[in-house]
């Protein structure tokens, strides 16, 4: 005989045991958070989070949160996390996240896992989140974001320079002429931000110098090389730039470049397709180069990359851990969703990426992407020529390679005496992380 529908009213204490069971079965569901920065093309984060999240959600029986952070807001929010010693279990940076290398796990096992699939990691992986000191990865990389030259072909063609700025002193003869003839300024962020940090530090590996050497020593004031570069941006900026370059917000030589109010910058490839998207008529006029040449040859930090961190103090490190090893399963996906955005840093995941990148159907002409085909020659880690070290990437955080130049363009200091400044800022930072 079957119990009334009293009978388990009662039983239950007036609640069904169906109610019963499925609040017991939510409550031992397991929850995975991650906090990400929000993708510069937004049909990836909806992908990311409404297709890729929910599926592996489903197929491990757990909860995924997703929570955006701004760009700029980065930083202040994970060191909130480790001060208050929660939030999530996965977060994801733009760039190496080194000096936080004491508060995470060690990924070795991440890149284990990975490597079975697709693998071993590559050189600007293993550079960008290996900790040479510890012995341990602080992060795992999944992918990264190339910072290719996009100038606006009709100014260029007009001074004979029909393919862009090859090298840097074409780039300064060149950008004066456009603002000579058209009052258009030459579009290098100078700003505080990303865009200007990863520009800057491009330079000056481009000149033959850098914030370190490939032992971690301090080398940013230690030959010529960096004053020269700097007297090199003073009179580009006074020649053939815009004061509006030292005060742009988050992408602001994006948004310049975007409503043709200069004649070129180095950004990610979200620049010209923002302008595929909204203005087509502009987006066949914006053209790619690779990186300008220097003294130093071309060279190029990645605009962005992609650093999973898992904190330790993360409550599913295990399920954190499977999803990125999952991921890297979906890097094809990564990149198709980021509109070619984000490169694979496991090449077998995306084995036809230069045949994509010369017959694109949103480029026009279709071949406009091939320039970024040998991206991984000329593409070095932060911290070139060492690795992403804790110090290095304070340096980077502060902003300190940007406020020298500022110093320079602004006329507030000599560019002798802006080196010394810098070189005295970085040996600090350099002498707190000691053995880190």
């Amino acid at each position: 005989m079957k119990p009334s529908r009293r009978q388990l009213l009662k039983l239950g204490g007036g609640v069904s045991p169906l109610l019963i069971l499925r609040d017991r079965t939510y409550a031992q569901q397991k929850t995975l958070k991650i906090a990400k920065w929000r993708h510069f093309v937004p049909a990836y984060d909806e992908w990311f989070e409404t297709v890729y999240v929910k599926a592996w959600g489903q197929q491990h029986d757990t909860k995924v949160s997703v929570d955006y952070i701004p760009m700029d807001r980065i930083q202040a929010a994970a060191s909130g996390e480790i001060t208050a010693g929660k939030g999530h279990d996965i977060f994801l940076f733009p760039w190496p996240p080194a000096t936080y290398h004491q508060h995470v796990i060690d990924h070795s096992e991440i890149y284990q896992g990975v490597a079975g699939r697709h693998g071993n990691l590559n050189s600007l992986a293993h550079l960008s989140t290996f900790n040479p000191k510890t012995k341990r990865y602080f992060a795992f990389a999944d992918s990264w974001i190339p910072a290719p030259v996009h100038y606006l072909a009709d100014y260029w063609r007009e001074i004979n320079t029909p393919f862009g700025p090859s090298n840097y002193e074409t780039l300064r003869a060149g950008a004066k002429k456009i603002r000579g003839q058209h009052g258009i300024p030459c579009g290098l962020a100078l700003a505080p931000g990303l865009e200007s940090n990863i520009t800057l530090h491009t330079l000056l590996w481009a000149f033959r110098t850098s914030v370190q050497d490939e032992d971690g020593n301090v080398t940013i004031n230690s030959s010529q090389q960096t004053i020269k570069a700097l007297k090199y941006v003073k009179a580009l900026y006074e020649e053939a730039g815009t004061p509006e370059s030292l005060s742009w917000g988050p992408a602001g030589n994006a948004r310049a470049m975007l409503a043709r109010k200069t004649s070129c910058t180095v950004n990610a490839i979200s620049l010209v397709r923002a302008a595929e998207r909204d203005n087509p008529e502009l987006a066949k006029n914006i053209m790619l180069r690779p990186p300008m040449a220097g003294p130093g040859g071309i060279l190029s930090a990645p605009h962005v990359t992609n650093c999973y961190a898992i904190w330790k103090f993360a409550e599913n490190q295990e399920g954190a851990k499977q999803f990125l090893v999952d991921l890297a399963d979906n890097s094809k996906s990564v990149y198709e969703k980021s509109e070619s955005c984000n490169f694979p840093l496991y090449q077998n995941t995306v084995p036809d990426l230069i045949a994509r990148l010369g017959n694109d159907s949103k480029a026009d002409p279709s071949f406009k992407y091939v320039e970024l085909k040998d991206g991984l020659h000329w593409t070095r880690n932060l911290g070139y020529p060492g690795f992403a070290t804790p110090g290095a990437m304070e340096v980077f955080e502060r902003g300190t390679v940007q406020k020298m130049f500022a110093s320079v363009i602004k006329g507030d200091l000599s560019p002798e005496d802006a080196a010394s400044t810098s070189e005295k800022e970085v040996k600090r930072i350099f002498e707190k992380w000691g053995a880190a």
